[in-house]
């Protein structure tokens, strides 16, 4: 198998922007497009000013590009966390949203602190502590939550329901007496992204389908003036029409500039604020980051520590002033690689071209439709609770598929981190179910044999489950390259999903990047499913 040579490898720092910033600036300037709605989107569905992802896609730009570890990964705001700062808003400020919005930045402010403690004590590993099953579910119902809440936007219609349930109860009543034109602008931005996805021309493509959406927004919104606060009759009956159905950013950007309220920080319902914001943000940020590894062409892996602490004193500073927290983000990140991005410029250059556009055209932002912003996070909602989720989840085995569903509903019922809690313990019961012992919960029994100057035997016993494998995680993260390795499983009485694929996944990286590993031993086991991940127990 080739591999691509030091020598081949992209320069970073100023040496990179000098032989690379063409691509670099070309797909800084095409995620800056896909950006901008998402951040405006993504700031009004969490119960913050619309300015207010922007601010962070900026500080992530310019700032937490020149501090990352990573290569390719674009740092702004993320829909992941829309539940989490909407619940905190709304938790802390008791109906007043606004009070919410200054105390919620003081708790990503605390969070901050706390995430860059995380990369600096080098606990990045912590993350593998979440079941897959539970981190999937944790997303699915995040997508839920964003297509029940959003989906009123789109119809233009506000809701009276103050719980979840009651959002979601209320759908059908919205339909019912649904803003036409208002939902049209949505429903057209709608079958536009759905349609955007079966398009196969690379070229066409190139165009974000954010953009498109958000262009056919501005082109309907003027169509209908909803500028204007006016009524119009549609099958006799009356519906009125205003900048309420806008965008609303202020004509100086520094206006927008916010400060935190830490006057609850000695209260309970503050630190549960804090420590969810902390928890979410650092996993997906560390999900988000290792993914997009996979997505590099030259297969550099991000020093996940640093980007922690990168993304910490981003989130500290956004904090601070009245932004969103930022994470490594997948969807830009991906369409950064696809673009030809070879260096961190690229998330440099998108937090510029942001700051120039915010700075030259803030009337022009004011003309987007929240309900095109509406139909971007619907979408992006559904691609996080598809029904491919659903099956992809059931195809790995019922005890994935489970533990996926209660997480789901445990989210719903009560919130994200409660609900992340009841998937652990599901997963931690069926584990105990199925022969666990006590001591093993936490202890992975392993041991490296180093039988030539090339040649690792890693041989694993006793149970290889979620809750204890972070010391084999720690040690595979700074193993040597370009070395054989053979993972001996033949002494291991049961292996959960989350440690199969991690294990599966570490072989296939290890060798695209020139090395060789080999998993023995599981010729002796039986799966809990046909699925080659899947669960797996010792024959006795």
């Amino acid at each position: 198998m080739s591999t691509i040579s030091q020598t081949e490898l992209p320069k970073t720092g100023i040496p990179g922007l000098i032989e690379n910033w063409r691509s670099d600036l070309l797909s800084g300037f095409l995620v800056f497009l896909i950006a901008l709605p998402l951040c405006l989107g993504i700031s009004i569905a969490s119960g913050f000013p619309p300015i207010s992802g922007i601010i962070t896609a900026i500080i992530g730009g310019l700032l937490v590009s020149r501090l990352s570890g990573s290569y390719v990964t674009i740092n702004g705001p993320a829909a992941g966390l829309i539940v989490v700062i909407l619940d905190a808003v709304q938790s802390l400020g008791h109906g007043d949203n606004v009070a919410g919005y200054h105390l919620t930045l003081a708790a990503i402010v605390i969070a901050s602190v706390l995430q860059i403690l995380l990369g600096v004590f080098k606990a990045g590993k912590l993350s593998a502590f979440f079941p897959s099953s539970v981190v999937h579910g944790m997303l699915a119902a995040i997508g839920i939550i964003i297509m029940a809440k959003q989906v009123h936007v789109l119809l233009g219609v506000k809701p009276q329901a103050k719980s979840l349930l009651g959002v979601i109860g209320e759908i059908p009543h919205s339909f019912s007496v649904l803003n036409p034109e208002i939902a049209l602008i949505g429903f057209s931005g709608l079958l536009l992204l759905i349609g955007w996805t079966y398009i196969k021309n690379t070229k066409i493509k190139m165009i974000p389908a954010p953009l498109l959406v958000v262009s056919l927004g501005l082109i309907l919104g003027g169509y209908f003036d909803i500028d204007n606060a006016h009524e119009y009759l549609v099958f006799d009956k009356n519906f009125t029409m205003g900048p309420n159905f806008l965008v609303s950013v202020p004509d100086n950007f520094f206006a927008g500039f916010t400060f935190p309220d830490f006057s609850k920080i000695a209260e309970l319902e503050f630190w549960i604020a804090v420590i969810t914001i902390w928890l979410v943000g650092s996993l997906e940020t560390l999900l988000s980051a290792t993914a997009v590894d996979k997505l590099d062409v030259y297969k550099r892996n991000a020093n996940l520590n640093k980007d922690l602490t990168a993304v910490g004193i981003g989130n500290l500073i956004a904090g601070s002033i009245g932004g969103l927290p930022m994470i490594a983000e997948i969807v830009r990140s991906s369409a950064n690689v696809n673009n030809g991005a070879k260096t961190g410029w690229a998330n440099f250059f998108h937090g510029l071209f942001l700051l120039i556009f915010v700075a030259l055209f803030p009337k022009l932002i004011h003309e987007i439709p929240l309900t095109a912003l509406a139909a971007l996070l619907v979408f992006t909602g559904f691609r996080l609770a598809s029904p491919k989720e659903f099956a992809k989840t059931l195809s790995i085995g019922i005890d994935n598929f489970a533990v996926f569903v209660i997480t789901i509903v445990g989210v719903l019922a009560t919130d994200l981190l409660v609900g992340v809690i009841i998937g652990i313990i599901a997963e931690l019961l069926i584990h105990l179910a199925r022969g666990l012992k006590f001591s093993n919960v936490f202890k992975l029994a392993y041991h490296v044999n180093q039988t030539d100057e090339n040649t690792y035997h890693i041989e694993v016993s006793g149970a290889a489950v979620f809750s204890n494998y972070i010391a084999i995680k720690s040690l595979l993260a700074e193993f040597p390259e370009h070395k054989t390795v053979y993972f001996d499983l033949t002494e291991v009485e049961l292996i959960d999903h989350t440690v199969m694929e991690f294990i599966y996944h570490f072989a296939e990286d290890y060798k695209q990047n020139g090395g060789k590993c080999e998993i023995l031993g599981l010729n002796n086991h039986e799966g809990y499913s046909a699925h080659h991940l899947a669960a797996r127990r010792k024959i006795a």
